[in-house]
């Protein structure tokens, strides 16, 4: 007959304490996975999207315009940037359709535009930056 050995009180708070760890950050990652995305999210598509040419800091003209707040500013009036004659003469305000649809195909919103050829983005994308223009533009 072979004789079973009792837990000690160490072990058996330790493997309380691990079960506990365990369904603490099991429960945890699950909520975290029901949340809505965050706000970076915007931000990161703007980095991936947009950033190489464009600035969120108002007067940080680069390749392309500052971003801050364009929702809401008038296609081709941001003063000290070197727009074509086409977005100059636009005659629209940029709100988040008119900026979703330039960022999926500018050239049906702006024919003549001089924004570099990028291979744009799709909907969603567009749609997260615009949020993301929007917000940070309030600021």
């Amino acid at each position: 007959m072979q004789s079973r050995q009792q837990p000690s009180s160490g072990t058996r708070l330790r493997s309380i304490a691990g079960a506990g760890a365990l369904t603490l950050l099991l429960s945890a990652s699950s909520s975290l996975a029901q949340q809505p995305a965050s706000d970076d999210t915007g931000q990161q598509a703007f980095n991936n999207s947009c950033r190489t040419c464009h600035s969120m800091k108002e007067g940080d003209n680069r390749l392309g315009p500052n971003l801050n707040k364009i929702v809401g500013r008038k296609a081709g009036a941001l003063p000290n940037y070197n727009y074509s004659s086409s977005m100059k003469e636009a005659g629209f305000v940029w709100d988040q359709d008119k900026l979703t649809r330039f960022m999926v195909k500018p050239d049906e919103v702006v024919s003549g535009h001089k924004m570099q050829p990028y291979g744009g983005v799709s909907a969603e994308e567009a749609a997260k930056v615009v949020a993301y223009l929007q917000a940070a533009g309030s600021q």
